[in-house]
């Protein structure tokens, strides 16, 4: 009974008036932990008040863990998620780098993926709402946008919670807009980390066990062949670099076509994963050709297309396809 009161009396502080999605995100993923699950929630600047917080978020000028202060406005403040990021850390961050790995385990239950979904949720999600709030621009500042960014980001819609400039509403009003967009934010994060779960963990085993058996695809070791089609580039760039295969990257992937049965597909890897230039492509004497005379300049059956472009093509089955890949490599 007196750990359950204790847990009850527990107060979460943030500041009152506009609210922003870092302190919004901030209170819910502390609301996900055992020590803050049942804790209340003040919004004030009243420094009396704060400091009969609990915990405080993105508010009272101190960073400091041992005492649960978690604000990052104060001068001086500099800190990142690790040494491998610049990012300078909003309350969201803060309180990620402290209580995530808890967060996450609230989510989705325990995982031996843990320290991996971990760092790619600060990675994708957390990071840019901590250089959104602390002013800091995605592209160098000498660039000039070629078009606005949509007004439906997280961090947008977090804002939009609050009253437009010529909207009265009372302090209880307010707040209650802070609960129901620190509901959505962490209901969006929640979607997130349930998705690595679910299909982006999956899709990494893949390319694993892929790049494990490359040797037996072509002896090169530059051709991977994937068990069923999932998304493979983002895992493909990442675990070569864990695996140290600068020297000898990987070129294609193959995989078969999910919608129609024993067909493949062959892909070149491109140079960076959001890009169309490959490390290799396809023989340019293959490109926009199909079906019976694709074969007969490859000299390969069953060839089904190459891409104009030179970076996928297809055949009917699996030999066919090493065949392409085969070919390719060694053109």
């Amino acid at each position: 009974m007196t750990r359950i009161m204790s847990a009850i009396s527990k107060v979460i502080g943030t500041h009152s008036g506009h609210f922003h999605c870092d302190e919004a995100l901030a209170v819910w993923m502390l609301k996900q932990t055992s020590a803050f699950s049942q804790a209340s929630l003040v919004r004030t600047r009243d420094p009396a008040k704060l400091a009969e917080c609990s915990v405080v978020v993105d508010v009272g000028g101190v960073y400091d863990p041992s005492q649960h202060k978690y604000d990052h406005h104060q001068r001086g403040f500099a800190e990142t998620f690790d040494d491998k990021h610049k990012t300078k850390l909003s309350s969201a961050g803060l309180v990620y780098k402290h209580f995530g790995r808890e967060v996450i385990t609230s989510i989705v239950g325990e995982t031996k993926h843990l320290d991996t979904i971990y760092q790619k949720t600060y990675n994708d999600f957390i990071e840019s709402l901590d250089a959104h709030d602390n002013g800091i621009s995605a592209y160098p500042s000498n660039l000039t946008p070629l078009f606005k960014e949509s007004p439906t980001s997280l961090a947008s819609r977090v804002g939009q919670k609050n009253p437009s400039w010529n909207e009265t509403l009372s302090d209880s009003e307010i707040d209650a807009r802070f609960v129901e967009a620190s509901d959505m934010a962490g209901s969006e994060l929640s979607r997130y980390v349930e998705n690595l779960v679910s299909s982006w963990l999956p899709a990494r085993t893949l390319v694993v066990e892929a790049l494990d058996r490359r040797q037996e695809v072509h002896g090169s070791g530059q051709v991977i062949a994937l068990e069923r089609s999932c998304p493979w580039k983002e895992h493909l760039m990442d675990l070569e670099k864990e695996q140290g295969l600068k020297d000898s990257p990987i070129l294609y992937v193959l995989y078969p076509e999910s919608s129609v049965d024993g067909n493949w597909r062959i892909q070149c890897v491109p140079t960076r994963p959001e890009g169309f230039e490959n490390r290799k492509s396809l023989p340019e004497a293959w490109r926009g050709y199909r079906d019976q005379e694709l074969s007969q300049i490859s000299k390969i059956e069953g060839c089904i297309f190459v891409h104009a472009g030179g970076f996928i093509g297809g055949n009917k089955s699996r030999h066919g396809v090493y065949e392409m890949a085969r070919v390719a490599v060694e053109a």
